[in-house]
């Protein structure tokens, strides 16, 4: 079962993370999600349990808790290919007239 979890503390690492789970069953990965650029936390992950009921279990007691600042949020992953590709080229990209009190020029 793929678990996605946010609301980490931004400096948690794989290895805490996959501590943290292991605590309810086999887990077959853990990934802090980092950003490319600065190389910091994005306070979310991934963690790949072994068994379903394992991971059940661990969305039960880590739901909702506070290990840092913010309460965890754990929850079923969703499958990779529900949530349209940001670079699939389709939607966005129109024109954005905004409403700006200092400019004043007509469209």
């Amino acid at each position: 079962m793929n678990l996605f979890v946010a609301g980490l503390p931004y400096d948690l690492d794989d290895a805490e993370l996959m501590e943290i789970f292991e605590k309810f069953g086999a887990v077959k990965s853990a990934k802090v999600a980092m950003d490319r650029e600065t190389g910091k936390s994005k306070g979310f992950g991934f963690v790949e349990m072994v068994e379903d009921s394992e991971g059940k279990e661990a969305i039960e007691h880590l739901n909702d808790i506070s290990l840092g600042k913010k309460p965890l949020v754990v929850k079923q992953a969703e499958d990779r290919g529900s949530a349209p590709r940001r670079d699939s080229g389709s939607g966005g990209g129109g024109y954005n007239r905004r409403d700006n009190s200092n400019d004043r020029r007509r469209y």
